[in-house]
This record gives structure tokens, C-alpha cells and sequence, in this order.
């Protein structure tokens, strides 16, 4: 007979299972910004019939005796968690929540138990209702009182020990029955519950940041075209006179691709020739030569301390500068003499340089990351890294980070947030969705999506919605982009100035994130270089743009008005509340996003208009036509529980675009859109007057 070992503790009856947020079983963190309150969900239950108990406990970074992933909360001291009792969903499912108000990583868990003292408390409860003796039950009572004075201390202690007493003594039965049920008692109690035989679910992680990681306007511009005068390179100095034009638009990221020395040996020329001319400035992403690399400034931009002049100015008109972060080298790169072990050698002697078959990028050598001494590589990868952040960089835009290891960036990224947790990087990954949604697994706190090839009403719902719920949206932070240097998608190159405008609102009412590749997005660029190409003719990528910002058919009003109803409404500045409503019109979609406006929050600031009271509901209704020719009318069916607003009732819709405003009632809406004018319609919806409803209570 071979003996089976005993369980560990066989008297721990708790189970705990579905604990939510939680990515791929707590491998790795879920995501969250501050200020997020922070809702935690699990099913616990026991055997048998006893009342269960469940508590949620977490603690913030930096905690002393913070525990690894996947370890019990009971490593540290006994204080270095905070509890929060959770509330029964029903169905053995249990809630409860906390709010981060700390970047980096926090930690969190569920402890569940069957409580003997709530059980005994319940039964006691029915006893006396059924008119039972219940002499015995409080003698029962009386001893779990004094286990309970056993475990806590000071003056808890002594008054559990006097209701020790109260329940043994020779009061009436009712007498000492209602001080068994008495709320004090039941309090401290609860205050020192039996937890010996607890279940502890295994410590969960959730990595917070800033909340430009969530909520971000992003604008794309090449310093090397920002002089005022055609034809001659831009600097620094340039681009620090062009803020503020960006900050009046309402953008807070300027990007800027690569600025560091540009390699000459096979510099492309125009519209991608082969062949330099003398003169022709290269393309950016071909990085390094004479006079340095990733740690070097181009010449022509200006110097280290012109780029931290821009930081500064851009940073007091509330503008992030973004760098691009590419890990490749030029042929010219410093790093190809002295670490040639970096770069993979092809058997003729020469560098492999990199290819997308059929198309050739020979200015271009990558990083190999396989080779011997990748660890130099790492650290060198690290150290560039570090050196932006010491200039004031903040945000880093990852060049095709799903072509390099995946284990670089997990290392890298928790690396820097252990120093640095307001760092931000967004990961430029046009490529297949489980490498995309790695990455943000890995720790990218936004990503490039597939919204640039998304243009038919179904395939937009449906990749949304996706994106905008629990599991991806608990690790997955989307960044739309209508353009890029790369991309000239040809629903831009055909559908002309109303194209460009419902792409724009698309973009920036879909994600709580978006970027342009400006001045040509507002500017309507979109002839491509041959026809069937996404590359742009005479793209900015090959040679220096001079661009007429004053240009009356500019789309920088519609942007700046745009940007300004982002800020000012809650509801457009997360993802989790996007729903859609059906349109009977195949060529026009509706959909809606709702949040409960906070106090201080972006929408309670009376510069913003208009303005949303602190408390209420902010309800914001999205109508756009996606066909750039013809005018559209057709019936939204409104879903009145995904608003909150009772349409039987009247309401009113507030063009947030035109500032009309219009009573409406019914669950069936009429809305007309012309092209011609503005493809789009952006409502406010609220009650109409004297119905605003009661603010909702709690988070």
C-alpha cells in the first residue's frame, strides 16, 4: 500500500478562482493610469453551507517586502497592505475596488475564508426568528469571541474579552441575544476574523502610468521641413517656432522621427531613387555616420542643448516631445566598425543589410540581435535609451519593434520604469495581432493599430469593439493613425476633403488615442508615387517639404475644434465605454462613449466648452458618413441603457461641431449628414431641461 502525502492544510475550504483584471493568469501586469479606480473581480466559494467570507488586498510600488509575481501577500509586514471587504455579485462572484494614485507597479490579491463567526452570527439570526432556545449557540458564540480577543490586542482585546462576558452572563436570553447581534460586536469581529485557514489567491500585478498613456494627441512633423524658407534644412529652433501652431491645435505629443546623423553611402534620393544628388538630406531612419549615432544629434538640427530648449518650450505648452526609437544603423554607423559582431555579415564578406523582399532598403543595415554579443547590444540598446531621457525625452515611438526579440523590450521597458515609471513607449507595429498584442503584454503603453486599413462600417465595429474590451483592453492601449509617412491609404488618395475629415473624427472619437503625420494631413496630401502605392509622391521620408500652413483649405480648424471636445468631455478620453448602434445605412455608423465626469477632471474647467457639471453623466454620440460623395440620412436605433438617458423622455443632442441644438424623443433618430459640409456629427446627449438626471454615486 503506497501512503498518498496529506494536503498542506486540509482544513482551507475557500476557493478562489476568476480573478479579473488579470493577463495570461498573471504572467503578465494589467494596465490601468492614475487616478484609475481599479474594479477587481473573482469567484469565491466553500464547501458546504458556512458564510464565505472575501477581502481584496493591495499596495502601491515601493511597498516594503514587496513580493514577487505569483507569491503570497503574506511576505511582508503586516502592514503593508490595505484591505477592502469585497460585495457579493451573486453566483459566488465578489467585487470590490481601490484607486492608484502612484505610477509603477502595484500589487494586488483575494483572501477568502468560510467564516465560522459570520455563519454563527446568520444561524443565530434564524434561530431567534423561529422562536428557538438558543442557549447553548451563545455560549458557541462566546468562545469564538474569545478566540477573536486571543488574536487582537490593546483595547480591541479588552472590550471583545467584556463581550465575552456579557454572552456568558446572567442577563435573559434576549438580553444576551442582542448583544451577540449588536453592530459593535459584529465590527470588531470582523475587524479580527479568523484567517488561519485562509485562501490566498497568488499576487497579481498592475503597472500604472501616466494618463498621456491613455488619452493623447499625437503629431507627427519632421524638424528638417520646418524652416520657414523653402529650401533650406530646419532646426530646432524652427520646430520651437512652430509649437504654437501645435499646441493650437490641441496636440500634446509632438513627434519627431530620428534626428540623429544620416548615413551617405547608397542615400536614397527622391521618391526612393537608388542615387543621391549632392545635396539630398537621406532619409532618417538610415542612422549614423561620421559624426556619430543613437547618442548623436544631426549637424543641421542644431545642438544637445537646442533639442533641450525644445523640451522646455514644448513642455510649458503642455506638449510631450516624442522621439523615434529605431534600432538599425546606417552603413556609415560608428557601430559598424566598432562592433561588427552586431551586424550580420553576409558569406561574401559584406553586411547584410535589410530587405522586405521584393523591396531593398541597401542604406540600411539592422541590428543583429542573435548574434554573440548580444548582451553588449542590450545594454548598448539601454544606454541609448537613457541618454534621451536625460535630455527630458518622455515618450519614446518604438520603429518596428515586433522585428526585434521579444525579451529585449520586456527587459527594457521594466527596466526603465523601475527608474522611470512616467516613461511611455508606443510600439510602431503594423504587423499580425498576437505579435501586436505581445508587445503590449511586454510593457508598450500604446501601439499603432490596423485602423489605417479598417474602412468598411463592419470591419470598424468589430476591431474596436475588440480592442475597447476586457481581455485586450487590459493590456492593449490603441493609437489611431489616419496617415503616416509610410501610409497613404487609398480611401485618402480618392475620397477628398470629406474622406480626410471622417477618417480624422473616426480616429479621434474611436481611441482615446490618435495621431496625424502633419503638415500633410491638414494640408489633404494624398497623391501617391505610382497609383496602387501607399508611398506618397515627393515624400518628406527623401527630401526636405516647405509647407503653406496658411492655406485656406486647411483641415487645422476641424482638428483644433476637434481636439478641444476631446478635452473637454470625459467620455471621449477612455475606450471601455464605446458601443455601437445599429444604422440601417451600410455607409454610416453610429456609436456612442459615456463616462461619469470627476470632479477636477479635464471637462470641469471653465475654459472648456462646453462644459460638463462635475458629477454628471457625460454621453457623447458619434454619427459618420463613410461615403465622401453623396448625402446620407438614415435612423440611429439608440440603445437607452448603453446611454443611460431614458430617449422615451425628451432629450436634447448638442452638435458639438455646428453648436446646434435640437429636442429630440424616441429610440429612433434621424440624423442627416452632407459631405459637402462635414461628414460627421458629434452629440452631446443629455436630458432635456429640467430632467437632468441625479449624479450616479461611487466609482
Amino acid at each position: 500500500m503506497i501512503d498518498e502525502p496529506l494536503p498542506q492544510d486540509g482544513r482551507r475550504r475557500a476557493v478562489i478562482e476568476a480573478v479579473t483584471p488579470q493577463v495570461d493568469g498573471g504572467r503578465f501586469p494589467a494596465k490601468r493610469v492614475m487616478g484609475d479606480t481599479v474594479i477587481v473581480e473573482a469567484d469565491v466559494f466553500a464547501d458546504g453551507h458556512d458564510e464565505v467570507v472575501a477581502v481584496l488586498r493591495h499596495r502601491q510600488p515601493g511597498a516594503p517586502g514587496q513580493a514577487a509575481p505569483g507569491v503570497g501577500p503574506h511576505g511582508g509586514g503586516p502592514h503593508d497592505w490595505s484591505e477592502v471587504r469585497m460585495e457579493p455579485l451573486g453566483n459566488d462572484r465578489w467585487r470590490a475596488a481601490f484607486q492608484v494614485t502612484r505610477l509603477g507597479r502595484h500589487e494586488y490579491t483575494v483572501e477568502g475564508w468560510a467564516d465560522r463567526w459570520e455563519t454563527w452570527r446568520h444561524d443565530l439570526e434564524k434561530r431567534v426568528a423561529a422562536g428557538q432556545d438558543v442557549t447553548v449557540d451563545l455560549l458557541i458564540g462566546a468562545g469564538l469571541v474569545d478566540g477573536a480577543a486571543g488574536r487582537a490586542g490593546g483595547q480591541d482585546a479588552e472590550a471583545l474579552a467584556t463581550w465575552s462576558v456579557g454572552l456568558r452572563g446572567d442577563g435573559t436570553a434576549e438580553a444576551r441575544t442582542a448583544l451577540a447581534l449588536d453592530d459593535d460586536l459584529h465590527g470588531l469581529m470582523r475587524r479580527h476574523a479568523d484567517r488561519r485557514d485562509a485562501a490566498v489567491h497568488p499576487v497579481r500585478q498592475l503597472q500604472v502610468e501616466p494618463v498621456l498613456a491613455r488619452f493623447s494627441a499625437w503629431y507627427e512633423l519632421f524638424p528638417r521641413s520646418a524652416s520657414p524658407e523653402p529650401g533650406r534644412h530646419g532646426t530646432f529652433r524652427d520646430v520651437i517656432a512652430r509649437l504654437p501652431y501645435v499646441a493650437g491645435m490641441g496636440f500634446d505629443v509632438l513627434y519627431l522621427p530620428p534626428i540623429h546623423p544620416i548615413g551617405t553611402t547608397f542615400r536614397k534620393g527622391p521618391n526612393n531613387v537608388t542615387t543621391a544628388s549632392p545635396g539630398d538630406p537621406g532619409v532618417p531612419w538610415a542612422i549614423g555616420a561620421a559624426t556619430g549615432g543613437h547618442l548623436a544629434i544631426h549637424p543641421d538640427l542644431g545642438t544637445a542643448e537646442d533639442l533641450r530648449a525644445l523640451v522646455q518650450e514644448a513642455g510649458r505648452l503642455g506638449i510631450a516631445v516624442a522621439l523615434d526609437l529605431a534600432l538599425q544603423a546606417s552603413p556609415d554607423h560608428p557601430a559598424v566598425q566598432e562592433h561588427p559582431a552586431w551586424f550580420r555579415q553576409r558569406p561574401d564578406g559584406s553586411v547584410q543589410y535589410a530587405e522586405n523582399p521584393p523591396k531593398k532598403y541597401q542604406d540600411i543595415y539592422p541590428f543583429d540581435f542573435e548574434s554573440n554579443d548580444w548582451p553588449g547590444l542590450w545594454l548598448h540598446v539601454r544606454q541609448i535609451v537613457r541618454h534621451w531621457i536625460a535630455q527630458g525625452i518622455r515618450v519614446f515611438r518604438v520603429d518596428n519593434p515586433h522585428t526585434k526579440p521579444f525579451a529585449l523590450w520586456e527587459w527594457l521597458i521594466e527596466g526603465i520604469r523601475r527608474q522611470d515609471p512616467d516613461v511611455i513607449f508606443l510600439a510602431e507595429a503594423f504587423t499580425r495581432p498576437k505579435v501586436m498584442y505581445r508587445l503590449g503584454k511586454l510593457g508598450f503603453s500604446q501601439s499603432y493599430t490596423y485602423f489605417t486599413w479598417r474602412t468598411t462600417k463592419q470591419d470598424i465595429a468589430e476591431y474596436f469593439t475588440e480592442l475597447s474590451r476586457p481581455p485586450v483592453s487590459d493590456f492593449f492601449g490603441p493609437n489611431a493613425w489616419p496617415n503616416t509617412p509610410d501610409i497613404l491609404h487609398e480611401t485618402l488618395q480618392h475620397g477628398g476633403r470629406p474622406m480626410f475629415q471622417a477618417r480624422l473624427v473616426l480616429a479621434a472619437t474611436l481611441s482615446s488615442s490618435y495621431g496625424i503625420y502633419g503638415p500633410a494631413f491638414e494640408l489633404q496630401e494624398r497623391v501617391p508615387r505610382e497609383p496602387g502605392m501607399e508611398e506618397y509622391l515627393d515624400s518628406e521620408k527623401y527630401q526636405l517639404r516647405h509647407w503653406d500652413l496658411e492655406d485656406p483649405d486647411s483641415l487645422a480648424p476641424l482638428i483644433t475644434r476637434l481636439n478641444a471636445i476631446r478635452r473637454a468631455h470625459p467620455a471621449l478620453q477612455s475606450n471601455g465605454s464605446l458601443a455601437f448602434h445599429p444604422m440601417e445605412d451600410d455607409f454610416a455608423l453610429a456609436y456612442s462613449k459615456r463616462a461619469q465626469v470627476v470632479p477636477g477632471g479635464p471637462a470641469d474647467d471653465p475654459a472648456n466648452r462646453p462644459a460638463v457639471a462635475p458629477g454628471a453623466a457625460d454621453v457623447i454620440l458619434v454619427v459618420v458618413s463613410l461615403d465622401p460623395v453623396y448625402p446620407r440620412r438614415s435612423p440611429v436605433h439608440l440603445d437607452p441603457a448603453t446611454l443611460g438617458i431614458d430617449v422615451d423622455q425628451p432629450f436634447e443632442l448638442e452638435d458639438l461641431l455646428d453648436g446646434s441644438v435640437e429636442t429630440r424623443q424616441g429610440r429612433r433618430l434621424e440624423v442627416s449628414i452632407d459631405p459637402a459640409a462635414c461628414p460627421a456629427r458629434i452629440f452631446r446627449v443629455r436630458p432635456a431641461a429640467g430632467r437632468e438626471p441625479r449624479a450616479e454615486s461611487g466609482g
